[in-house]
Protein backbone atom coordinates (compact mmCIF):
# COMPACT_ATOMS: atom_id res chain seq x y z
CA UNK A 1 0.00 0.00 0.00
CA UNK A 2 1.13 3.62 -0.45
CA UNK A 3 0.94 6.56 1.41
CA UNK A 4 -2.48 7.43 0.43
CA UNK A 5 -5.83 4.97 0.27
CA UNK A 6 -4.42 2.20 0.64
CA UNK A 7 -6.39 -1.10 -0.06
CA UNK A 8 -6.48 -4.79 0.66
CA UNK A 9 -6.52 -7.20 -2.73
CA UNK A 10 -8.12 -10.26 -3.10
CA UNK A 11 -8.16 -11.80 -6.68
CA UNK A 12 -9.83 -15.09 -7.73
CA UNK A 13 -8.41 -17.60 -10.69
CA UNK A 14 -11.04 -17.52 -13.40
CA UNK A 15 -10.66 -20.12 -15.98
CA UNK A 16 -12.37 -20.67 -19.00
CA UNK A 17 -14.46 -23.41 -21.06
CA UNK A 18 -12.85 -24.71 -24.13
CA UNK A 19 -15.78 -24.01 -26.97
CA UNK A 20 -16.47 -25.07 -30.56
CA UNK A 21 -17.25 -22.17 -32.16
CA UNK A 22 -17.68 -21.81 -36.25
CA UNK A 23 -14.22 -21.06 -37.95
CA UNK A 24 -13.91 -17.54 -39.24
CA UNK A 25 -11.16 -14.84 -39.83
CA UNK A 26 -10.66 -12.30 -37.06
CA UNK A 27 -10.18 -8.54 -38.01
CA UNK A 28 -6.85 -7.61 -38.85
CA UNK A 29 -5.21 -6.53 -35.97
CA UNK A 30 -1.83 -4.56 -35.71
CA UNK A 31 -0.40 -6.78 -33.01
CA UNK A 32 0.90 -10.17 -33.46
CA UNK A 33 -1.52 -13.12 -33.54
CA UNK A 34 -1.21 -15.88 -30.81
CA UNK A 35 -2.76 -18.98 -30.12
CA UNK A 36 -5.26 -19.26 -27.39
CA UNK A 37 -3.62 -21.07 -24.53
CA UNK A 38 -4.98 -24.42 -23.55
CA UNK A 39 -8.05 -24.15 -20.96
CA UNK A 40 -7.85 -26.06 -18.30
CA UNK A 41 -11.76 -26.00 -16.79
CA UNK A 42 -14.12 -28.99 -18.01
CA UNK A 43 -17.12 -27.78 -19.75
CA UNK A 44 -20.29 -27.16 -18.25
CA UNK A 45 -23.74 -26.61 -19.30
CA UNK A 46 -24.69 -23.55 -20.37
CA UNK A 47 -21.18 -21.77 -20.14
CA UNK A 48 -20.66 -19.60 -22.90
CA UNK A 49 -16.60 -18.59 -23.32
CA UNK A 50 -17.04 -15.28 -24.96
CA UNK A 51 -18.85 -13.98 -22.15
CA UNK A 52 -16.52 -15.32 -19.58
CA UNK A 53 -13.43 -14.06 -21.57
CA UNK A 54 -15.10 -10.60 -21.53
CA UNK A 55 -16.02 -10.47 -18.10
CA UNK A 56 -12.10 -11.92 -17.22
CA UNK A 57 -10.84 -9.00 -19.09
CA UNK A 58 -13.34 -6.57 -16.97
CA UNK A 59 -12.06 -8.16 -13.71
CA UNK A 60 -8.23 -7.43 -14.82
CA UNK A 61 -9.21 -3.92 -15.59
CA UNK A 62 -10.54 -3.74 -11.82
CA UNK A 63 -7.74 -5.18 -10.47
CA UNK A 64 -5.49 -2.61 -12.23
CA UNK A 65 -4.52 0.59 -10.51
CA UNK A 66 -4.04 2.64 -13.96
CA UNK A 67 -5.62 1.92 -17.45
CA UNK A 68 -3.38 -1.27 -18.99
CA UNK A 69 -1.87 -1.87 -22.49
CA UNK A 70 -3.83 -4.33 -24.63
CA UNK A 71 -0.13 -6.62 -23.82
CA UNK A 72 -0.27 -6.54 -20.41
CA UNK A 73 -4.58 -7.35 -20.57
CA UNK A 74 -3.92 -10.51 -22.86
CA UNK A 75 -0.76 -11.74 -20.73
CA UNK A 76 -3.07 -11.33 -17.13
CA UNK A 77 -6.11 -12.98 -18.69
CA UNK A 78 -4.22 -15.38 -20.90
CA UNK A 79 -5.63 -14.49 -24.43
CA UNK A 80 -4.25 -14.07 -27.60
CA UNK A 81 -4.14 -9.96 -28.63
CA UNK A 82 -6.81 -10.15 -30.56
CA UNK A 83 -9.47 -12.01 -29.11
CA UNK A 84 -8.88 -9.57 -26.55
CA UNK A 85 -8.81 -6.53 -28.72
CA UNK A 86 -11.96 -7.35 -30.45
CA UNK A 87 -13.70 -8.24 -26.66
CA UNK A 88 -11.87 -4.53 -25.46
CA UNK A 89 -13.48 -2.89 -28.58
CA UNK A 90 -16.61 -4.56 -28.41
CA UNK A 91 -17.11 -3.28 -24.40
CA UNK A 92 -15.65 0.10 -25.56
CA UNK A 93 -19.03 0.82 -28.16
CA UNK A 94 -21.30 -0.11 -25.45
CA UNK A 95 -19.48 2.14 -22.62
CA UNK A 96 -18.09 -0.50 -20.45
CA UNK A 97 -14.60 -0.24 -21.35
CA UNK A 98 -12.62 3.07 -22.42
CA UNK A 99 -9.24 3.63 -24.19
CA UNK A 100 -6.56 6.59 -23.03
CA UNK A 101 -4.83 8.41 -25.99
CA UNK A 102 -1.93 5.73 -25.00
CA UNK A 103 -4.26 3.34 -26.28
CA UNK A 104 -4.36 1.56 -23.10
CA UNK A 105 -7.75 0.44 -21.45
CA UNK A 106 -9.70 1.33 -18.63
CA UNK A 107 -12.98 0.60 -16.82
CA UNK A 108 -15.99 2.66 -18.71
CA UNK A 109 -18.40 4.32 -16.93
CA UNK A 110 -20.96 2.81 -18.55
CA UNK A 111 -20.60 0.03 -15.09
CA UNK A 112 -21.45 3.02 -12.54
CA UNK A 113 -24.76 2.91 -13.31
CA UNK A 114 -24.99 -1.48 -13.79
CA UNK A 115 -23.30 -1.26 -10.34
CA UNK A 116 -25.91 1.11 -8.49
CA UNK A 117 -28.20 -1.10 -9.50
CA UNK A 118 -26.76 -4.48 -8.92
CA UNK A 119 -26.18 -2.99 -5.23
CA UNK A 120 -28.76 -5.45 -2.90
CA UNK A 121 -30.90 -4.03 -1.18
CA UNK A 122 -29.32 -4.96 2.49
CA UNK A 123 -26.41 -2.73 0.87
CA UNK A 124 -29.04 0.33 0.67
CA UNK A 125 -30.50 -0.18 4.47
CA UNK A 126 -26.77 -0.67 5.96
CA UNK A 127 -25.60 2.78 4.18
CA UNK A 128 -26.90 5.33 6.70
CA UNK A 129 -25.57 2.81 9.83
CA UNK A 130 -22.15 2.69 7.77
CA UNK A 131 -22.15 6.30 7.92
CA UNK A 132 -22.67 5.86 11.87
CA UNK A 133 -19.84 3.35 12.15
CA UNK A 134 -17.38 6.02 10.66
CA UNK A 135 -18.91 8.30 12.53
CA UNK A 136 -18.14 6.96 15.46
CA UNK A 137 -14.85 5.10 15.01
CA UNK A 138 -13.43 7.43 12.02
CA UNK A 139 -12.71 4.52 10.22
CA UNK A 140 -13.73 2.68 7.10
CA UNK A 141 -17.01 1.07 8.05
CA UNK A 142 -17.77 -1.79 5.46
CA UNK A 143 -20.50 -4.42 4.60
CA UNK A 144 -19.93 -7.58 3.36
CA UNK A 145 -21.66 -10.77 2.16
CA UNK A 146 -20.76 -14.24 1.99
CA UNK A 147 -21.07 -15.22 -2.06
CA UNK A 148 -20.37 -18.91 -2.36
CA UNK A 149 -16.67 -19.25 -1.25
CA UNK A 150 -15.96 -15.72 -1.18
CA UNK A 151 -16.52 -12.78 0.65
CA UNK A 152 -17.71 -9.85 -1.48
CA UNK A 153 -17.92 -6.12 0.08
CA UNK A 154 -20.88 -4.78 -1.39
CA UNK A 155 -21.27 -1.21 0.68
CA UNK A 156 -18.49 0.98 2.52
CA UNK A 157 -18.24 4.40 4.46
CA UNK A 158 -14.46 5.51 3.93
CA UNK A 159 -12.47 7.18 6.59
CA UNK A 160 -11.96 10.77 6.78
CA UNK A 161 -8.36 10.11 7.50
CA UNK A 162 -6.44 11.10 4.22
CA UNK A 163 -4.44 7.68 5.22
CA UNK A 164 -7.07 4.98 5.13
CA UNK A 165 -8.05 1.48 4.59
CA UNK A 166 -10.34 0.10 2.37
CA UNK A 167 -11.19 -2.09 -0.03
CA UNK A 168 -13.43 -1.24 -3.09
CA UNK A 169 -16.90 -1.82 -3.17
CA UNK A 170 -17.40 -5.32 -5.56
CA UNK A 171 -13.84 -6.63 -4.62
CA UNK A 172 -13.72 -10.55 -3.58
CA UNK A 173 -11.25 -11.88 -1.29
CA UNK A 174 -10.73 -15.02 0.41
CA UNK A 175 -13.09 -15.29 3.91
CA UNK A 176 -9.97 -16.87 6.54
CA UNK A 177 -8.01 -13.72 6.43
CA UNK A 178 -10.75 -10.98 6.61
CA UNK A 179 -12.43 -9.95 9.71
CA UNK A 180 -15.58 -9.80 8.21
CA UNK A 181 -15.27 -12.78 6.35
CA UNK A 182 -14.80 -14.76 9.67
CA UNK A 183 -17.29 -13.32 11.72
CA UNK A 184 -19.38 -14.91 8.63
CA UNK A 185 -17.66 -18.19 8.71
CA UNK A 186 -18.35 -18.13 12.44
CA UNK A 187 -21.79 -18.39 11.58
CA UNK A 188 -21.89 -21.44 9.65
CA UNK A 189 -21.26 -25.12 10.32
CA UNK A 190 -18.10 -26.81 10.85
CA UNK A 191 -18.59 -29.18 7.60
CA UNK A 192 -19.82 -25.85 5.50
CA UNK A 193 -17.01 -24.28 6.30
CA UNK A 194 -14.53 -27.15 5.67
CA UNK A 195 -16.29 -27.43 2.49
CA UNK A 196 -15.84 -23.85 1.78
CA UNK A 197 -11.87 -24.18 2.42
CA UNK A 198 -11.90 -27.39 0.62
CA UNK A 199 -12.55 -24.94 -2.68
CA UNK A 200 -10.17 -21.88 -1.21
CA UNK A 201 -7.17 -23.25 0.81
CA UNK A 202 -6.13 -21.25 3.38
CA UNK A 203 -3.33 -18.78 1.22
CA UNK A 204 -0.49 -17.17 3.64
CA UNK A 205 -0.66 -13.25 3.22
CA UNK A 206 1.29 -12.60 6.38
CA UNK A 207 3.27 -14.12 9.14
CA UNK A 208 -0.09 -13.85 11.16
CA UNK A 209 -2.97 -15.12 8.44
CA UNK A 210 -4.47 -18.86 9.86
CA UNK A 211 -2.84 -21.49 7.37
CA UNK A 212 -4.37 -24.64 8.95
CA UNK A 213 -7.66 -25.56 9.29
CA UNK A 214 -7.32 -26.63 12.98
CA UNK A 215 -5.84 -22.81 13.78
CA UNK A 216 -9.36 -21.37 11.81
CA UNK A 217 -11.88 -23.04 13.12
CA UNK A 218 -10.22 -22.98 16.93
CA UNK A 219 -10.55 -18.69 16.05
CA UNK A 220 -13.81 -19.28 14.37
CA UNK A 221 -15.24 -20.65 17.71
CA UNK A 222 -13.72 -18.22 19.88
CA UNK A 223 -14.98 -15.76 17.47
CA UNK A 224 -18.95 -17.18 18.47
CA UNK A 225 -17.55 -17.08 21.85
CA UNK A 226 -16.95 -13.23 22.21
CA UNK A 227 -19.61 -11.85 19.42
CA UNK A 228 -17.16 -10.23 17.09
CA UNK A 229 -13.83 -11.29 14.32
CA UNK A 230 -10.46 -9.53 14.71
CA UNK A 231 -8.37 -9.41 11.81
CA UNK A 232 -5.25 -8.28 12.96
CA UNK A 233 -2.56 -7.85 9.82
CA UNK A 234 -3.88 -11.38 8.39
CA UNK A 235 -4.02 -9.97 5.02
CA UNK A 236 -2.04 -6.76 4.83
CA UNK A 237 0.81 -6.25 7.70
CA UNK A 238 -0.20 -3.04 9.98
CA UNK A 239 -4.13 -2.74 8.81
CA UNK A 240 -6.89 -4.53 11.68
CA UNK A 241 -10.27 -5.52 11.10
CA UNK A 242 -13.24 -5.46 13.61
CA UNK A 243 -16.20 -7.50 12.43
CA UNK A 244 -19.62 -8.58 13.57
CA UNK A 245 -22.04 -10.99 11.69
CA UNK A 246 -25.36 -9.19 11.05
CA UNK A 247 -28.23 -12.32 13.04
CA UNK A 248 -30.02 -14.30 10.61
CA UNK A 249 -28.73 -12.80 7.30
CA UNK A 250 -28.86 -15.54 4.18
CA UNK A 251 -26.31 -15.24 2.77
CA UNK A 252 -24.41 -14.54 5.43
CA UNK A 253 -23.73 -11.10 6.06
CA UNK A 254 -21.25 -8.85 8.31
CA UNK A 255 -20.66 -5.16 9.11
CA UNK A 256 -16.66 -4.28 9.89
CA UNK A 257 -14.63 -1.31 10.94
CA UNK A 258 -10.82 -1.36 9.44
CA UNK A 259 -7.99 0.93 9.63
CA UNK A 260 -4.29 1.28 10.71
CA UNK A 261 -3.43 -0.89 13.53
CA UNK A 262 -1.59 2.17 15.26
CA UNK A 263 -5.47 3.85 15.24
CA UNK A 264 -7.56 0.71 16.41
CA UNK A 265 -5.93 0.18 19.27
CA UNK A 266 -7.04 -2.42 22.37
CA UNK A 267 -8.75 0.46 24.06
CA UNK A 268 -10.72 1.11 20.85
CA UNK A 269 -11.93 -2.49 20.74
CA UNK A 270 -14.97 -2.66 22.96
CA UNK A 271 -16.18 0.70 21.86
CA UNK A 272 -16.33 -0.18 17.99
CA UNK A 273 -17.56 -3.92 19.29
CA UNK A 274 -20.88 -2.14 20.86
CA UNK A 275 -21.38 0.00 17.95
CA UNK A 276 -21.00 -2.84 15.44
CA UNK A 277 -23.44 -5.51 17.32
CA UNK A 278 -26.22 -2.32 17.44
CA UNK A 279 -25.80 -1.66 14.16
CA UNK A 280 -25.84 -5.35 13.33
CA UNK A 281 -28.74 -5.91 15.37
CA UNK A 282 -30.61 -2.68 13.47
CA UNK A 283 -30.06 -4.03 9.86
CA UNK A 284 -31.04 -7.57 10.72
CA UNK A 285 -34.53 -6.30 11.76
CA UNK A 286 -34.81 -3.85 8.67
CA UNK A 287 -34.41 -6.57 6.15
CA UNK A 288 -36.99 -9.14 8.05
Amino acid sequence: MTGQDREHTGRSAEHETAETEPARHEPAQHEPAQHEPAQHEPASSGHVQSVARAFALLESLADAVEPLSLQTIAERTGLAQPTAHRLLKTMQGLGYTRQTAAREYGLGPGLIALGNRAAPELAVRAQPLLRDLEELSQETANLVVLDGTNAVYVAQQQSRHQMRMFTEVGRRVLPHAAGAGKAMLATLSEARVRAILEVTGLPRYTETTRTTVADLLRELRETRGRGYALDDGEREVGVRCIAVAVPGSNPPAALSVSGPAARITDDMVPRVVEALQGAAARLSGAAR
